[in-house]
């Protein structure tokens, strides 16, 4: 389940880093808190313009971690929180994700997609 202080950091100005890792070691990207869609399946829902090598690199092993924070948000120990994601992903062109996704965001190649398996608010 997404948590709710998750989706209030969603609501906040922050940067998201996104990790995968291919034949040629880690590699990260980054985009913004506010980018992000939450769909009713819990499915996170990202736009991809460029992210050619981190597309390459989700064919090559789905697994993906992603960070996230905001200091407007409160934490467990005060002021600013963030969050440690770790899921599967894949990159969709087509289909219901991309079109929210093609419809907030009109430069959007892509979406990716990604299904949690563990959400752990680190802050």
């Amino acid at each position: 389940m997404i948590p709710d202080k998750l989706k209030e950091v969603l609501k906040q100005d922050g940067v998201v880093a996104i990790a995968t890792l291919g034949q040629d070691g880690p590699h990260m990207v980054n985009t913004w808190n506010s980018y992000i869609r939450i769909t009713d399946a819990e499915r996170i829902l990202i736009p991809v313009g460029y992210m050619h090598r981190t597309e390459a690199n989700i064919t090559y092993n789905n697994q993906v971690l992603i960070t996230l924070g905001s200091r407007k948000v409160e934490g467990k120990m005060g002021p600013g929180t963030g969050f440690l994601i770790k899921g599967a992903a894949s990159i969709e062109t087509s289909g219901p994700d991309f079109d929210v996704i093609k419809s907030k965001f009109s430069w959007a190649r892509a979406v990716m997609a990604v299904t949690a398996n563990s959400i752990e608010q680190t802050l």
